[in-house]
């Protein structure tokens, strides 16, 4: 045979060579036997309590005493799926000659959690700390519908919220503390 006919025949490349079947084969099934091996790192969940990382998010809560119904997490929000009502109130003036003064007053603070995309927008630019992320992820519903949480579902979940992390111990001192911390200036 020519080598222009050699080199058109793709049969006789292998000739003179062992088939590569085999090798691979072997080395599959010693793969599959290493990692059957290996524990397993799958959580039944039902039955075992899943351990979730520190920072997780899961769920929006409310603080209500610190909502003062700013309407910047609604407005701030990209899907917007929450929703707030309120009504001003009058608190008269503590002092003879002073002047009332006005209060915004929540009535409705709700979240369609069926909307929720979980970006924390809402939890990142209120500036009252009224607004938290929850672990807790069981809240799953039948209805579409009933994913519509008011604000006492929302409170529910406070007590669920983690403590902040401790403050690094080596972090320079806030300048909030450093200003309040200095001496105060002598009036000429």
């Amino acid at each position: 045979m020519s080598e222009s006919n050699a080199a058109k025949d793709p049969s006789s490349r292998t000739r003179g060579k062992a088939p590569g079947i085999l090798p691979g084969l072997l080395q599959g099934m010693v793969t599959t036997a290493k990692s059957a091996l290996r524990p397993t790192h799958t959580a039944e969940y039902p039955h075992a309590e899943p351990t979730l990382p520190p920072r997780s998010r899961g769920v929006i809560a409310l603080l209500e005493e610190n909502c003062t119904s700013c309407m910047l997490c609604a407005r701030e929000c990209p899907d917007w799926c929450i929703y707030i009502d309120s009504h001003k109130e009058t608190i008269p003036a503590t002092t003879p000659g002073g002047r009332d003064r006005q209060r915004n007053v929540l009535d409705r603070f709700a979240i369609d959690f069926s909307l929720c995309m979980y970006c924390g927008i809402c939890v990142e630019v209120c500036p009252f700390d009224a607004l938290f992320w929850s672990p807790q992820f069981e809240y799953a519903e039948y209805d579409l519908r009933d994913l519509l949480h008011e604000k006492e579902r929302l409170g529910g979940w406070m007590a669920t919220v983690p403590p902040p992390p401790a403050l690094d111990p080596a972090a320079a001192e806030p300048a909030e503390v450093t200003a309040a911390n200095r001496p105060e200036r002598g009036r000429p």
